[in-house]
């Protein structure tokens, strides 16, 4: 159980990290997925959120990199409601 909450912080360590670089309007529909072996998941509300944070991903990813977050890829995926 420690475990897992530990990647519970650690993905929304990531998030918090990201969400200055995130336009205002998308943060709300973006939460913080599963982490493992350097694979963060975002999780998007709807395929337009999804369109847009994917054209964002390099950035993310970088600035991730520069923090030593240790994230090597992003995935985005869209919930369904």
């Amino acid at each position: 159980m420690a475990s897992l909450m530990g990647r519970v912080r650690d993905s929304s360590l990531r998030l918090q990290a990201v969400k200055s670089l995130l336009p205002a309007p998308l943060r709300t529909s973006i939460q913080a997925g599963p982490l493992e072996d350097g694979c963060w998941c975002l999780l998007v509300s709807s395929n337009a959120v999804a369109a847009k944070l994917r054209q964002l991903v390099p950035a993310l990813q970088a600035h991730l990199s520069q923090q030593n977050m240790g994230v090597t890829t992003i995935r985005v995926k869209v919930q369904n409601s």
